[in-house]
Parts: structure tokens; C-alpha cells; sequence
């Protein structure tokens, strides 16, 4: 972009051939390239894979800014983003902008943040368990109070999240997430047994009690740093019965709708500020883009619905609301003027 201020790689997962093909306005992010360009913000495709780690770090040594469009796992081969995550880390220290900045993915993008956070009004009887022997010793007592969803501290499609409740005999009865699973009875000793590896792999389980109202739909926030870029809200049906019906689709809205009005307060008054003093994340650093789902919870005495939060997303998040690419590019062409300016000198 001839006169653009500042240059950006924006950068997703793909093969070589992807990146020698990889073109702004075909990508599925072209809506996000064009707003970025309208700010004078020179956006280029960076497409990125183990393999391909120097291509991109001398692309990264180029540029003002990086923003992130990688899954934490792999939904194609359950591949780890660490690779990429070092060079993020040396394109920040170098200078460069960096959104999501590893390190405030690992304190947002993790289910523990929904223990870590459970005092805020998003919270619900959570629980974190770090180890086998807290695991063993905590969970069989909260899933005889009713059902629970347990789900590893790192993951996303749905990967390692399990509605669970006792069955009649005993056993339990058991359904993952993830598109395509069918439910399984079998001992809660095996099951707890099976949910070993998740400590060493994903770094603990999170425990909180299942929402009766899921079936009444799933509300997505959108934000933009510390401001609400927008909703989706959709049937979701990852843990209910066949009967229950299908899942229905997303459907996206501005930040203006007005049925969600009092979440959106909520999120900029008083939710998201308390996020970042909680997990000590500087306000400015928030990513870009990331998202906060929502479930229903029980009403409040005057009527209102309550939200309980079950996950926030920051590594990948799109499709987003038409309306949320221009607010994205507006907060990025802020960090990346921040990231610019002069520093005062040490005194």
C-alpha cells in the first residue's frame, strides 16, 4: 500500500503452498485486511507452520505489528502452536505489536480463567483441579450434587470438554463435546482414570456445574480490547440429547443490539476491567479481538437473565459481526501507534 504508516503480518496456519498462494483479498479475512488498509495499515498474508519457522521470522523482522489467526491445537493433526509462540515472543521483544501476545493468551485463553475469575458477576460453582490426587479428591463429592462439565485447561472445537452425571446404576454417563461424540456409560474410576493425561498435556480440568438453560442458546461477545465489538448468539446442542433438536446457526449483531444491552455493560463496566486486574494484564494489552461465551444462568429476582461465563477464546476468533473488522482495525492502529511512540527516558 503506497503511504501506508504501518506495516502488519497477519498470520494463520497452512502448508507452503498456502503461503506462496496466500492473497489478502481472497483470504477468509479479507474484511479485516481491508479495514486495517483503510487506516493506512499495510496488512500482508503470513501463513505459518512448523516447517516453514524462518520464512516467518525474517517476514516478522519486517514488520510493526503481527495479529494472530492460530488455533492453540490443531483441529486437522492436535498440533501445538509452541513453535509459534517463541517467534511471537521475539517479535515483541524486538518491538513489534504483537495481539494475541502469548502471554496474555496464557493467562485469558485458558479454562482456568473461569475458577480464576468465578468472583465476578460471570462466575458459577467452579472448580480447578491442578492435579490427579485434587481431582480425585474433589470431584466424585460436586458430581453427587448433580451433573458437572469438566474441561481441560487448553483446548478448543469443543476438544477435551465433558458433560458428566451419575447414572442409575452407578455409573456414568459421559458426552465430549467435540463434533461427531456419542455418549458413554462406563465407571466413574475409569473415566476419572482416562482423565489423567489431560494434567500432563493440558495442564489440569476445570469443574463447573451444567447449566439447565443451555438448550435456550449460547450468547458470544465480541470484544475489542476493552469494548464490545459486537454478539453472536446461537442454539448450541455440543452436550444435549438427540432429541433436543439440532444446533442452530450464529447469528451475528452489532454492538448496539439491544437485547443485550445489559451484558454489554456489564462486560465494559465492570467484567473485563475486572479480568484484566485479576490476571494482571495491562488493559492495553488486551487482545485485539477475543471473545467471552456466555450461557444463561438462573434469573435474578427481578426477572432478568443472569450469564455465566463457560469460555473465552482469544487465538482465533472469526467469523466475527460485520461491524467488528473496523473497531478491530481502530484499536489495532492505536497499539501499533503506542507501540511507536517514544518511550520517556529512564530517570
Amino acid at each position: 500500500m503506497t503511504g501506508a504508516t504501518y506495516r502488519l503480518a497477519v498470520v494463520w496456519r497452512g502448508d507452503r503452498q498456502a503461503r506462496e498462494e496466500a492473497r489478502a483479498e481472497t483470504s477468509r479475512l479479507a474484511a479485516i485486511f481491508a479495514a486495517l488498509g483503510r487506516r493506512g495499515i499495510a496488512a500482508e498474508p503470513c501463513v505459518w507452520s512448523e516447517e516453514l519457522g524462518e520464512a516467518v521470522r525474517a517476514q516478522f523482522r519486517g514488520v510493526d505489528g503481527v495479529l494472530v489467526w492460530v488455533d492453540p491445537i490443531s483441529t486437522q493433526n492436535g498440533a501445538r502452536r509452541g513453535a509459534l509462540d517463541a517467534l511471537l515472543r521475539e517479535a515483541a521483544q524486538a518491538g513489534a505489536f504483537v495481539s494475541a501476545h502469548p502471554d496474555v493468551a496464557a493467562k485469558m485463553g485458558v479454562k482456568a480463567v473461569l475458577w480464576r475469575t468465578r468472583e465476578l458477576g460471570w462466575g458459577s460453582d467452579t472448580a480447578f483441579y491442578e492435579t490427579p490426587d485434587a481431582f480425585q479428591a474433589g470431584f466424585p463429592g460436586r458430581l453427587a450434587a448433580g451433573p458437572r462439565v469438566l474441561k481441560q485447561n487448553r483446548g478448543n472445537g469443543g476438544i477435551g470438554v465433558w458433560k458428566v452425571e451419575r447414572g442409575e446404576t452407578g455409573d456414568v454417563r459421559v458426552l465430549e463435546a467435540k463434533g461427531g461424540s456419542e455418549p458413554r456409560t462406563l465407571p466413574l474410576d475409569a473415566f476419572m482414570a482416562e482423565r489423567e493425561v489431560d494434567f500432563a498435556e493440558a495442564g489440569g480440568l476445570v469443574d463447573q456445574a451444567f447449566q439447565p438453560r443451555h438448550l435456550e442458546g449460547m450468547v458470544r461477545c465480541y470484544m475489542t480490547g476493552d469494548r464490545v465489538a459486537g454478539f453472536g448468539h446461537q442454539l448450541v446442542r455440543a452436550l444435549a440429547a438427540p432429541q433436543d433438536g439440532p444446533a442452530g446457526p450464529r447469528l451475528y449483531s452489532g454492538p448496539a443490539d439491544p437485547r443485550f444491552q445489559r451484558l454489554r455493560a456489564a462486560m465494559e463496566r465492570d467484567w473485563t476491567p475486572g479480568l484484566a486486574r485479576i490476571l494482571e494484564i495491562d488493559p492495553d494489552a488486551l487482545p485485539v479481538i477475543w471473545d467471552a461465551d456466555f450461557l444463561l444462568g438462573p434469573r435474578t429476582t427481578q426477572g432478568d437473565d443472569s450469564y455465566v461465563l463457560c469460555e473465552i477464546n482469544v487465538s482465533s476468533v472469526f467469523p466475527i459481526p460485520d461491524e467488528a473488522p473496523d473497531a478491530l482495525a481502530e484499536t489495532t492502529l492505536r497499539r501499533l501507534a503506542a507501540a511507536r511512540a517514544p518511550r520517556p527516558a529512564d530517570t
